[in-house]
């Protein structure tokens, strides 16, 4: 009996993850068939049926078991929540198998572990059915573009709790019976609500104490001052003449003469008696002259890959368009020698050609872009199929623009080691 499709799409919308340099997509057949034989029956149920079509890149995704598919969103919240229930019973499973692998002494044990440990990954909520009320994920392999594997793979279903609104409850003063308010009813609709105005009393009249009288102190006594007569005073002034004029008839002239007003009449003289001294110029002091060391350009190599500062300003990668040359510091463990690896991209998009000795090739499709940081992005959601027909892990590379705008890259093939990588730019 044909199986019930739920969902295709295009595999370059999303990101394998994987473990043991393999990725759990290129094996899922492989793990399906694997948990059946462990009679892993309830875990193979949740894993849908994955089926790519002739070009390689798009997938069709059916349900293993038979019933009406209903979306995860358009189930109610008690369908929900036991099926939840049933996923975390069920990933219980698979961490307490994958952990039991990866202990293994066997190789294709462990390989399993590593893989099992991821295939439980999913984009998100749209991507789990419910047939017959049992969840069905599809796309398990992978997450969202840019994003890691989840630690918790069920996050994503769980709904957070409501918030209940905390009421703060005030004091109640007591009222004294006189404070409390007085109820109005209308007893006489007729007669006005107000009582009539009372009569004004008559205010008391304020009397004033009557106010002290000032004391004004008598005037202090002022002793009468004596006049002198006014022959007393002209007598003393004709005997102060007639002393003074022989005195200043014998005083000698001074040396330099006077200077002599228009009309011949000496001016008196006015003798300063400050110290004068020659003036002296002072030279400004003259700055220090600090010698300044020559500023170095460095040359720019021919071929070196350049993040032009206003394509990455706008987002773009233009100068990432073309034919390179990739080094990565690592070496083969059989010949010794780092692999060959070349990128062909543009637009964002391209393939990866690698070599291992003499006839081993292998290919990947890549992709690049730029985060916000400015920093270039560009990896592989699967790792290169080679012509032998093992696979090649294809590392996630980082650029970010260094001295002159040359990008400085690193390749990490995981989250703990990263290594430095070379772009030269080559002809076709």
């Amino acid at each position: 009996m044909a199986k019930t499709l739920l969902r295709s799409g295009d595999l370059d919308d999303f990101q394998a993850v994987g473990g043991g340099g393999q990725a759990v997509f290129d094996s899922a057949l492989q793990i399906r068939e694997t948990l059946r034989l462990r009679k892993q029956l309830a875990m193979v149920d949740c894993l849908a049926i994955p089926q790519v079509n002739d070009d390689g890149d798009r997938v069709n995704w059916y349900s293993p078991v038979e019933g009406q598919p209903v979306a995860w969103q358009a189930a109610d919240a008690e369908t929900r929540s036991r099926a939840l229930r049933y996923l975390e019973t069920t990933l219980d499973a698979a961490t307490a198998l994958s952990r039991k692998c990866l202990q293994s002494g066997k190789t294709a044990q462990q390989l399993f572990g590593s893989l099992l440990e991821k295939a439980l990954q999913f984009p998100g909520e749209n991507h789990l059915f419910l047939v017959d009320g049992k969840p069905v994920i599809t796309f398990w392999g992978f997450v969202n573009l840019n994003e890691n594997a989840r630690d918790d793979v069920l996050d994503c279903l769980r709904q957070p709790a409501p918030i209940e609104p905390t009421l703060l409850s005030l004091p109640v003063e007591e009222e004294d019976e006189e404070d409390a308010p007085v109820m109005v009813t209308f007893t006489q609709a007729d007669e006005p609500l107000l009582p009539p105005p009372m009569p004004a009393e008559p205010r008391p009249a304020i009397v004033l104490p009557a106010a002290k009288p000032e004391i004004t102190p008598p005037p202090a006594r002022v002793k009468p001052r004596r006049r002198v007569p006014l022959w007393i005073a002209t007598l003393v002034a004709v005997l102060i003449a007639v002393v003074a004029a022989p005195l200043l008839m014998s005083r000698p002239a001074p040396q330099s003469a006077a200077p002599v007003a228009q009309s011949g009449t000496p001016l008196p003289k006015i003798i300063a008696a400050l110290p004068l001294h020659q003036a002296e110029v002072v030279k400004p002091a003259q700055p220090e002259v600090v010698a300044s060391k020559p500023v170095v350009i460095a040359a720019i190599p021919k071929e070196a890959l350049v993040m032009d500062a206003s394509q990455v300003r706008a987002g773009m990668t233009r100068f990432l368009n073309g034919n390179w040359q990739v080094q990565i510091a690592i070496q083969d463990p059989v010949t010794g020698k780092a692999p060959g690896l070349r990128f062909q991209i543009q637009n964002n998009k391209g393939t990866a050609r690698l070599t291992q000795g003499k006839n081993i090739v292998c290919r990947a499709e890549i992709f690049s872009g730029l985060h916000q940081s400015g920093e270039l992005m560009i990896k592989s959601r699967n790792n290169a199929r080679c012509n032998d027909g093992s696979r090649y892990p294809m590392p996630e590379i980082t650029c970010k623009a260094g001295i002159n705008d040359v990008a400085e890259c690193v390749a990490r093939y995981d989250a703990a080691h990263a290594v430095p990588v070379t772009f030269r730019k080559i002809g076709a």
